[in-house]
């Protein structure tokens, strides 16, 4: 990694100003935390930092509170008892994340203590990366650590604004992330395969264009499908097809035709009368979409292509499930995907809020070499896109 990490700075006895990522889903009638996750991925670097007799004073954001305004809802009372049952020792809270109050208790704090600020939304300044509140945060510190690569995608103070006024490192999550998600882009082994899912071809052109120069095989399944089919010329009925994209899923075929490049698309798919009516599901070729249908998944002779491609890579990358997989009769192009990628011996990345919880609800995690905290964060990075809040650390 060409970015500086904790184990290149000295930390010891020092303030370290950390970003994590602990928006985690909580029950809505109860405020207790339902998954944990996010926190848990943070612990390596914290323990990392309370071993080195760091005080580590943390930053996070939590739901989406009205800027400028403390929502009870989403204070992070919760989220620093949840932590502190994790680390095994107390963690201290403060009821705001800048101003005199903060500042004492930070100069209070001992080595090896933990301080949790306040959720860094309820100030304006946050999203807006407004210098003055960067500078009131950047005064709790010494160093500065952003281990939060979820948010890494957006310039705010506490993720990329702090990082002008301490010296930036990234914590071990972070590591993992751009060591993963880039050796997969710039150091693939070959055959590389990518398979980019998801409904709209909008959401995902990007990433499919910036793919396509490094992949052998795109494999595009989803809704965005149907536009590249009907872009063939095929019939779709009722399914969803972004009419104003249909010529750029015709420019990307010719770009694959002419890079040398296999793009495939499905050979059959699951049709239905309406998502939520599952029991008119059936399997038609795709010459054979009724004008009353939707292809809401893909069939069971695209499954068997899909994962003969995945069973010969070196590298796999998957964004974006393969249809509806919330509904089980339109879930099983996915899990099928899902089980090839975890069963292949290719180097696997799996990012995006769906397929990693379609990995996760198969049980097949284990599996995979790398599942991507990031959602739109992990999207940017498979763009090429520069992400402010890896740009702003120090390099090796």
């Amino acid at each position: 990694m060409a970015k500086q990490s904790i184990k290149d700075i000295d930390v010891k006895g020092k303030r370290v100003l950390i970003r994590v990522d602990f928006n985690v889903p909580r029950n809505k009638a109860t405020g207790e935390i339902t998954n944990d996750t996010r926190i848990q991925a943070a612990l390596p670097t914290l323990n990392y930092l309370l071993e080195q007799d760091a005080k580590v004073i943390i930053m996070t954001h939590l739901g989406r509170p009205k800027a400028g305004e403390f929502e009870d809802e989403f204070r992070l009372d919760a989220v620093a008892k949840r932590l502190e049952e994790l680390l095994g020792r107390p963690v201290k809270k403060a009821n705001e994340a800048v101003g005199p109050e903060v500042e004492a208790m930070v100069a209070a704090l001992q080595p090896g203590e933990v301080l949790m600020l306040e959720n860094v939304r309820f100030y304006a300044g946050e999203t807006k990366n407004n210098e003055e509140f960067s500078a009131q945060l950047a005064k709790l510190g010494d160093v500065y650590v952003n281990d939060a690569f979820g948010t890494a995608h957006r310039a705010h103070c506490s993720t990329e604004g702090v990082g002008h006024l301490l010296p930036a490192v990234a914590g071990f999550l972070m590591e993992k992330e751009i060591e993963a998600l880039g050796g997969a882009l710039n150091h693939a082994e070959h055959p590389f395969v990518a398979i980019i899912g998801g409904a709209k071809v909008a959401d995902k052109i990007g990433i499919i264009q910036h793919l396509l120069e490094k992949v052998d095989t795109l494999i595009i399944g989803g809704g965005m499908a149907n536009t590249f089919l009907q872009a063939q010329g095929y019939a779709l009925g009722k399914s969803l097809v972004e009419e104003e994209k249909i010529e750029l899923a015709k420019e990307v075929m010719a770009k694959a035709t002419a890079g040398g490049k296999k793009l495939l698309l499905p050979v059959d798919v699951i049709v239905a009368d309406g998502i939520d009516l599952p029991e008119t599901a059936a399997s038609v070729g795709i010459d054979a979409i009724a004008a009353d249908k939707m292809a809401l998944d893909i069939g069971p002779e695209t499954i068997k292509l899909y994962q003969a491609a995945v069973a010969d890579a070196k590298t796999v990358i998957w964004n974006g499930p393969m249809g509806v997989f919330e509904v089980d009769a339109f879930a099983e192009g996915t899990n099928q995907v899902a089980q090839a990628v975890a069963a292949s011996d290719a180097n696997s990345v799996v990012g995006g809020g769906d397929s990693v919880a379609a990995i996760e609800k198969a049980g097949l995690s284990e599996k995979i070499s790398h599942i991507s905290t990031g959602g739109g964060a992990s999207l940017e990075f498979l763009e090429g896109k520069v992400l402010p809040g890896i740009a702003v650390l120090l390099e090796k």
